[in-house]
């Protein structure tokens, strides 16, 4: 609907009230036009120093790359239409230059101020659910602004490190749930949430200097729990036989 308002807007700077109104010049509606594309584009570059100002929210990016979205919109239509003379085209397509500069701009900034938020509250929940759905809704936003940018270097790394919390909180949980295991005696069950989390850490996102040295880490406490069950297999055994030789002694 935004997109379709500012079309008519651009074509025919407001809806006509009367017949005499509709009969004016072609002159005359192209010039009020050009007026009201030219208000429409101080109020976008207002609303960018506004959103520029210091301790703004994400969200007033957000606000001005959508207008940028829809103004960028509303002036191709127009521009495909050739409604205009060629004086007209020149200062709209520079017009959209403009806009365009600025959507990237401010969409970038919304990204990745949003992206930081989003993950810095992943950080502070207290599940593991909950923290991985958090860090994916700013790997949403660090896709919208990619699938318009694909090539910024910021907005790739952005998604390697979200990549690499959310591995990291998979690997750490199923370490605790092997410890708690380990600790209760479950060694089988420990070792089988020790390779759980060995299945996370080679994600890719995953660093190659912290896959290591958790890999050998957790091969260790791997070793451990097997001597471990080797241990108990021993006793039993070792059990076992002196029951069969307490039993053999009293036949």
């Amino acid at each position: 609907m935004r997109r379709a308002w500012t079309r008519y807007l651009l074509e025919h700077g407001t809806k006509p009230h009367s017949s005499s109104r509709s009969s004016k010049s072609r002159s005359q509606k192209r010039s009020f036009s050009l007026s009201v594309y030219s208000a429409a584009l101080r109020a976008i570059q207002k609303q960018s120093t506004s959103a520029d100002r210091p301790n703004t929210t994400p969200d007033a990016h957000l606000d001005v790359a959508l207008l940028c979205q829809d103004f960028l919109a509303g002036s191709d239509d127009v521009l495909r239409s050739g409604n205009f003379g060629s004086e007209k085209s020149i200062a709209l397509k520079a017009g959209q230059e403009r806009v365009r500069a600025l959507h990237k701009h401010h969409l970038l900034i919304w990204a990745r101020d949003q992206s930081r938020l989003l993950t810095h509250e992943a950080q502070q929940k207290a599940r593991v659910a909950e923290k991985i759905e958090t860090a994916n809704k700013a790997m949403e936003c660090i896709d919208s602004a990619l699938a318009m940018y694909p090539t910024e270097i910021e907005l790739n790394e952005s998604k390697t490190a979200i990549k690499e919390f959310i591995a990291s909180v998979r690997v750490a949980h199923w370490v605790e749930l092997a410890e708690r295991s380990a600790f209760k005696g479950q060694y089988r069950r420990a070792i089988d949430r020790y390779k759980d989390a060995l299945f996370y850490l080679n994600d890719e996102a995953v660093k190659d200097d912290v896959r290591a040295a958790g890999t050998d880490r957790i091969e260790r406490e791997v070793g451990i729990l097997r001597e471990r069950l080797r241990g108990l297999r021993r006793d039993q055994q070792d059990g076992d036989s002196k029951k069969e030789g307490s039993s053999g002694d009293n036949s």
